[in-house]
């Protein structure tokens, strides 16, 4: 890629040159243009958000490197959504939300999902270990060979994080 200052010139370059054929790498991943499409859309936006463009030497394994994490992150979208929809079916049409309420429900599952894996790994088990499965602060200490003060504190972390996700859910 021909080095340029201006960053939204080095963008355009960049998608210019390299947007046909990331889109024709993800087809063939995917096996649908539409999801394709989408997803090489999102790559570049997080490459404009990202960093200098000026260092790329190698762009298209600088794309497939941003690619694969957003490939990574629509997999496991699709995984909740499709466990959401399970769940979704196992309810009586009485109490079947709206869609509107389905939307948000969904929407707040994605930022839960992003926020626990935000936290760091034994913070994220211990939260989850005393919020799904009950168990005493005490047990999970033992479980994860920490101190009972480090529980609380991993716990207390967790809970901040729920309280800043809040902050920023739809009302």
């Amino acid at each position: 890629m021909a080095v340029e200052q201006d960053p939204t010139a080095q963008f355009s370059a960049l998608y210019g040159e390299h947007h046909a054929w990331l889109a024709g790498w993800l087809r063939r991943k995917l096996g649908n243009a539409a999801d394709a499409a989408d997803l090489a859309h999102d790559t570049f936006v997080r490459v404009m958000a990202g960093r200098d463009l000026t260092s790329v030497i190698e762009p298209r394994a600088f794309l497939t490197t941003v690619a694969k994490g957003v490939l990574v992150n629509w997999y496991k979208r699709q995984a909740l959504e499709r466990a959401w929809l399970e769940a979704l079916a196992q309810l009586p049409e009485a109490q079947m939300p709206s869609p509107e309420q389905r939307y948000v429900m969904l929407e707040t599952l994605h930022a839960l999902d992003a926020m626990l894996d935000a936290l760091p790994p034994l913070v994220k088990r211990a939260f989850l270990l005393a919020q799904l499965e009950g168990r005493k602060y005490e047990a999970i200490a033992a479980e994860l060979r920490v101190s009972l003060i480090t529980v609380k504190r991993y716990i207390k972390q967790a809970y901040l994080q729920c309280l800043l996700l809040a902050d920023d859910l739809p009302a």
